[in-house]
């Protein structure tokens, strides 16, 4: 008995967890992991189907994925203003569940011709689909967990994700082919709902989460409060993006996104020439390349998550950590800019995508730790799903008008050069305001 308490109480410390702390980073983690298995279960049914619409579509199912989100937001925050917490994410998951039914249906029943068109909406409602459900899973642990607990364990709840999306995949990979694609909605729809489960779990437990953090504990015990779980939000449905545009903090978030994405596209359209005018019509080579760089990406995130995302964000704090990935792009996109080889740009790739999951993600989603409820589920959601695609959409047009005007690569590479600079100045501005918050809401 005391040699397990004492390995539980070991490997709860490796992670920086604290007592009391330890069940619902399992559950938080496993909430995680299940979201993005679902996900990455049909995300490459999404993709295929993109390409049977055809490359020369690509650019407006996005736009209509954009449009998607500003017409589903409304929908969400309403539910968010009438129900309790438990109940709006059981409504969202499940809605998204039905959807997923629904298709399996309709792809059964149409042809060939109309499985086309049908498809173009699925990718559309894929693309939806993966922003909402995992800016619902963000929100909640945001407010579930405290700012410093946030510091300390993002890191390692991001695990949960990496490993997830890794399942997902290889779910679909090994099992396309004796089960089909449609079948595999199905899969993904069942993990879901298992998802939704694990959200309720942890839904009771933000009690214990806050009876483990000293300063929460304390207070807990001289003003003993509801849990957050049994209140109505309120408010209005448009109340996040009115937050956003009447709050510099909330606006310098979106536009931290914003800049993420932008320059996010902007280095895949790169990646897509540099690969193309290095193998030519060599699709097995490229098909290689992209695969070593996932490896690669894969596994550096997760020793970063498992070893250095707590310890940095700790140590360093969280403008650090908002630092490091506009930092990394600065020097990428300036270095592309005098070299733009395929080595290069692998290395860059590698390091800013596994510099996102590891270390920018978990900083970026303890910004909202320190914001009222609404914030967390209302104007956190409109930054994550419409913000998001709206970046895509910046990129990708950009891009493309920028070479038809003869800029090449290196030109291309340096116009990104200012922009990174401008995402690391607001990095470190939204870091200053974050301890500013944190100290303020230790201090009442």
């Amino acid at each position: 008995m005391t040699s397990d308490t004492g390995i539980l109480a070991r490997v709860r410390a490796s992670v920086g967890a604290r007592p009391g702390e330890g069940a619902v980073l399992v559950w938080a983690t496993a909430y995680y992991f299940l979201v993005l298995c679902a996900y990455y279960v049909i995300r490459p049914i999404r993709d295929d189907m993109g390409a049977a619409s055809g490359a020369e579509n690509l650019a407006w199912l996005f736009t209509g994925t954009m449009i998607g989100m500003l017409l589903v937001h409304p929908l969400y925050t309403s539910l968010v203003s009438k129900l309790k917490r438990r109940q709006f994410i059981g409504w969202t998951y499940r809605f998204f569940i039905l959807n997923l039914v629904v298709f399996y249906l309709i792809f059964r029943a149409v042809d060939a011709s109309q499985a086309i068109w049908v498809g173009r909406v699925f990718f559309i409602w894929t693309s939806i689909f993966n922003l909402f459900v995992v800016s619902v899973f963000w929100s909640l642990l945001t407010d579930v967990f405290r700012p410093g607990q946030g510091k300390r364990l993002f890191g390692v709840v991001a695990v949960g994700g990496t490993v997830g999306a890794m399942l997902g995949a290889s779910i679909t990979t090994g099992l396309v082919g004796v089960m089909g694609p449609l079948n595999l909605m199905l899969v993904s729809a069942l993990i879901l709902e298992l998802a939704v489960r694990a959200s309720h779990v942890l839904d009771r437990k933000e009690t214990e989460m806050a009876a483990a953090e000293p300063e929460v504990a304390t207070e807990a015990v001289v003003a003993p409060k509801p849990s957050a779980s049994e209140e109505v939000i309120g408010g209005g449905v448009l109340d996040g993006i009115r937050h956003i545009l009447s709050s510099p903090y909330l606006l310098g978030v979106a536009s931290l996104i914003l800049f993420y994405t932008i320059s996010s596209t902007f280095l895949y359209f790169q990646q897509v020439d540099v690969v193309a005018r290095t193998f030519g019509d060599d699709r097995a080579a490229r098909t290689q390349v992209f695969g070593a760089m996932d490896i690669a990406v894969n596994a550096l995130t997760l020793l970063a998550q498992l070893f250095v995302t707590g310890r940095f964000i700790k140590w360093l704090g969280v403008g650090a950590a908002l630092a490091f990935l506009p930092a990394v792009t600065l020097i990428g996109f300036g270095i592309m800019g005098f070299a733009p080889t395929l080595a290069v740009l692998v290395v860059f790739q590698v390091a800013r995508r596994a510099g996102n999951f590891a270390i920018q993600r978990p900083g970026r989603e303890a910004l909202f730790t320190v914001l009222p409820r609404t914030d967390k589920y209302k104007a956190k959601n409109f930054s994550d799903t419409f913000v998001y695609r709206l970046g895509d959409q910046v990129g990708a047009w950009s891009y493309t008008w920028m070479a038809v005007f003869g800029l090449g690569l290196s030109g291309l590479a340096f116009t990104m050069v200012p922009l990174s600079a401008a995402w690391l100045a607001l990095a470190v501005w939204l870091g200053k305001q974050y301890a500013s918050r944190e100290g303020q809401a230790a201090r009442e």
